[in-house]
């Protein structure tokens, strides 16, 4: 027999809303529980997803990174992954624990294996202090399947991801690192709704796979409401709705749930195709590290930044602006003006050869070189790149790549020559010019003087006529406005 010791209670207020806050329906709370889930044995998965260096770890070689997991007072390590700044290991642990007891403590922990012996790197959101600061300590929760703690629903890193830029220090290379991981237990119908949420929570039935069914009817499948702490039996506008004013509804985030995006962190997604290899040139195509280049300053600032690579466009010695038009329509929106995408991802060309031979544009709107509203899109030279590798061989060809990414998706955020106007200044590219010396404060990459040199927007902290780049950045900017006409 089970014996449970329970307390009703209801709670006025808001609707829906993530783990902790209000959201207006009954609760049935179980303060002891002689088996949370009866049809299995209870056990945690913490499975480690991504790894990546946001601070130089190790100047000789790649980091060599490892993780501890002490998982209710036990540690339990990883194996190390040898030279490697950025990792998908998708390495998991699963440890069974009591089926009566409603919490689980996990504290992870990262570490750089050297040769003076392991040193720890930061991705704790609290401030460093000898060996405090750099761990991230959650409570997983049997009942819910949801954790809190140091990382929780609706934080500015995310949910499963822990960022050592947490605490402010960005630019102070204190070993920072985010690590990317999910935490989940066994459940007999593999639906990801825990016993206890189906008997209790939602009356769903526990040996019953409820993935897909959607009882509200808002267009949102059960498993992703319950998992962002909505409730799945009150509709909410997800259509419109944008916790995280990234300019991506909840139904959009639902759609690209696959990369990994969140309804209550900044995301930013971009397409990216090149042209295919054929008689008439060379391939136009970017180095793989150049994409992990391009994440590294917007994760620092939690905006995390989703690429998508290889599609491939006919090889065309040289690419005019029709072209390119062309190119937008068929391969990007696929002749569907209202394409869900087009609200969603931003879009980059690298063809063989273009003039100019970088610039962004509105593939769908009223301008096309005017960088006003609406701006979603670039087209980028391939053999430009290469041109400014071989004259500067210590540069790497990633380097190049991202950063021409980097200048070009500012101008998709509204960044332009006059906002501010040491940006695209055709005066401030060489030590001749008197723009060189006038915006020399202004450290960014779109200052023509640092684009290929920084790799980041400017903070506005260096002095005169410096701007704050990312104060400005607007995630809405690339949004053809309601009121604009079709360009075709």
């Amino acid at each position: 027999m089970v014996f449970a010791i329970i307390t009703l209670f209801s709670v006025m207020g808001a609707t829906s809303g993530p783990s902790g806050t209000t959201d207006g329906f009954s609760r049935l709370a179980v303060t002891t529980l002689d088996d949370y889930s009866p049809l299995v044995d209870i056990a945690v998965t913490i499975e480690i997803l991504a790894i990546r260096a946001l601070d130089t770890i190790d100047t000789a070689s790649g980091a060599d990174f490892f993780v501890t997991l002490t998982i209710n007072g036990v540690a339990y390590r990883s194996p190390v992954w040898n030279d490697s700044d950025v990792l998908y290991p998708y390495w998991n642990l699963t440890v069974d624990v009591p089926d009566d007891i409603k919490t689980v403590t996990i504290t992870m922990a990262l570490t750089d294996w050297n040769t003076d012996g392991p040193v720890l790197c930061d991705i704790g959101s609290g401030k460093n202090s000898d060996s405090s600061g750099y761990t991230v300590t959650v409570v997983y929760d049997i009942a819910t399947g949801r954790w809190s703690g140091d990382d929780f629903i609706g934080d500015a890193s995310g949910y499963g991801r822990a960022s050592g830029c947490d605490d402010g220090s960005i630019y102070e290379n204190e070993k920072d690192c985010e690590m990317w991981f999910t935490i989940y237990q066994n459940d007999y119908d593999h639906d990801g709704l825990p016993y206890w949420m189906e008997t209790n929570e939602y009356g769903t039935d526990p040996t019953v796979d409820n993935r897909g069914e959607d009882p509200d009817g808002d267009n949102i499948p059960i498993e992703w409401e319950h998992r962002w702490g909505f409730d799945p039996f009150h509709a909410d506008a997800h259509t419109v709705l944008d916790p995280d004013n990234d300019s991506i509804t909840n139904m959009e985030e639902f759609l690209t749930s696959s990369a990994w995006s969140d309804p209550f962190r900044r995301d930013i997604f971009l397409e990216v195709d090149f042209m295919d290899r054929s008689s008439v040139g060379k391939a136009s195509c970017m180095p793989d590290n150049a994409v992990e280049l391009l994440k590294n300053p917007f994760h620092r600032r939690n905006i995390v930044f989703h690429v998508e690579t290889g599609g491939f466009v006919p090889m065309d010695g040289f690419t005019d602006p029709g072209e390119v038009l062309d190119i937008y329509r068929h391969h990007f929106i696929q002749g569907d003006r209202d394409a869900w995408r087009r609200s969603v991802f931003h879009y980059g060309i690298f063809v063989h050869n273009c003039f100019p031979t970088g610039y962004s544009f509105a593939g769908d709107g009223p301008t096309f070189w005017g960088y006003l509203p609406g701006t979603n899109a670039f087209v980028v030279s391939a053999s430009m790149m290469e041109r400014y590798h071989l004259l500067n061989p210590g540069t790497s060809l990633d380097f190049f790549y991202a950063s021409v990414i980097m200048h070009e998706m500012g101008h998709n955020f509204g960044i332009k020559l006059g906002t501010p106007m040491g940006c695209d200044n055709q005066f401030t590219k060489y030590p001749w010019q008197l723009g060189w010396y006038l915006y020399r404060n202004y450290k960014s990459i779109m200052n023509y003087r640092y684009t290929y040199e920084i790799l980041d927007y400017s903070d506005g902290s260096h002095g005169k006529r410096d701007f704050d780049d990312w104060s400005y950045i607007n995630l809405s900017y690339f949004e053809l406005p309601p009121c604009e006409a079709m360009a075709w």
